[in-house]
C-alpha cells in the first residue's frame, strides 16, 4: 500500500504532524511519499530542508490513498487530482472546523489501521459548474462543496433568477446565492441560513445570501435537477463566481451559471466510526 501525504505548510508548520504520521504509516508497512498540495510562494513559509517532495499528480498514479493535513480547504484543493484517479482521501484536521477531515491532530495512531484494511470509504456527490454567456461556455469547474455567486465590493445587490430544469423557481435581489452539495451544506450555505443536509445524500441546495424579499428561501432539490442562476443586466455592478472557495471568476450581466450533479465523486476514508451527528455536535457546539 502506498500513501501520498499532502501537508499544508501554512497549517502544519515545519511539517511536524505529517512527519509524525509518516513514522506511524511506515511502521505499519505502508509506503509513503510527501507532496505539497499547492506551490509555495518563495519565502512565505520555511520548508524543512531534509524533506524531499514529489510531484502530486505523478505520485498519485501509483497511490492507494491520499492523506491531507490542514483544513477543509486543503482537502478541497487536493480532491480534484485524487478524484481524477478514483483515489480515496483521508483528512487530518489542522484547521478551525474541518467537517471533511476524519482525524484530529491527536488521533494519528488510528492511521496504523489502514494497513489492516480497517476502514470504510464514503462517497460524496459533486457538481459540474459552468458559466454560459451568449450561447457559449466561458468557465467550467467542479465543486465538492459549493459554487457561490456574490456581488462585488460595491453595496449594490444583484438581481437573480433561479431555475430548476429550466422552470423559474424564484427571482430576487440579494448579495448573491450559494448552490451547494450536501457536503457543502455545513459551509457557506449554512452561514447564509441554509439547511444542514446529510453529506451522503444526493441533493442540490440553493440558498440566497441576504435576499431583499420575504419569499426568497432555501430550496433542497433532487440530485437529478439542472439548476441555473441567471444574472440580471448589471449597470455599474459587478458579480463573481467562486467554486469551492477558489479564485473568483468575474461575471457579466446576462450570464447564466448552470450546475448539475457530476459523474465524478469524492471518496473519503472513514476510520473512527463517528457519525455525522456526532461530528456536527462536536464542531458546532451542539448547534
Amino acid at each position: 500500500m502506498k500513501a501520498v501525504l499532502c501537508p499544508n505548510p501554512y497549517r502544519d508548520r515545519g511539517m511536524k504532524t505529517a512527519q509524525s504520521a509518516e513514522r506511524i504509516l511506515r511502521g505499519a508497512g505502508i509506503k509513503t511519499v510527501m507532496c505539497l498540495p499547492f506551490q509555495v510562494e518563495g519565502g512565505s513559509v520555511e520548508l524543512p530542508r531534509h524533506l524531499k517532495f514529489g510531484n502530486t499528480q505523478e505520485e498519485l498514479k501509483s497511490a492507494d490513498l491520499l492523506i491531507c493535513f490542514g483544513g477543509d480547504g486543503t482537502i478541497l484543493h487536493a480532491a480534484k487530482d485524487a478524484n481524477a484517479r478514483g483515489i480515496p482521501i483521508l483528512g487530518v484536521n489542522l484547521g478551525s472546523v474541518g467537517f471533511m477531515a476524519e482525524l484530529e491532530q491527536g488521533e494519528l495512531s488510528h492511521l496504523s489501521r489502514l494497513a489492516e484494511g480497517k476502514y470504510a470509504v464514503e462517497t460524496r456527490m459533486m457538481l459540474d459548474v459552468r458559466v454560459r454567456r451568449d450561447g457559449r461556455t466561458v468557465f467550467s469547474d467542479i465543486a465538492l462543496n459549493d459554487a457561490a455567486l456574490t456581488k462585488g465590493a460595491a453595496a449594490r445587490m444583484v438581481d437573480l433568477e433561479i431555475y430548476g430544469d429550466r422552470t423559474l423557481m424564484s427571482s430576487f435581489s440579494a448579495d448573491g446565492v450559494v448552490i451547494s452539495t450536501p457536503t457543502g451544506s455545513t459551509a457557506y450555505s449554512m452561514s447564509a441560513g441554509g439547511p444542514i443536509v446529510e453529506p451522503t445524500a444526493e441533493n442540490i441546495i440553493v440558498t440566497p445570501i441576504c435576499p431583499h424579499a420575504l419569499s426568497a428561501r432555501s430550496f433542497v432539490l433532487g440530485g437529478e435537477r439542472l439548476v441555473a442562476a441567471r444574472m440580471g443586466r448589471m449597470a455599474r455592478k459587478t458579480a463573481y463566481l467562486s467554486v469551492d472557495g477558489g479564485r473568483a471568476f468575474r461575471l457579466s450581466g446576462g450570464d447564466t451559471v448552470e450546475l448539475k450533479r457530476s459523474a465524478a465523486k469524492t471518496r473519503l476514508i472513514r476510520l473512527t466510526g463517528r457519525t455525522f451527528y456526532e461530528i456536527l455536535n462536536h464542531k458546532l457546539g451542539g448547534a
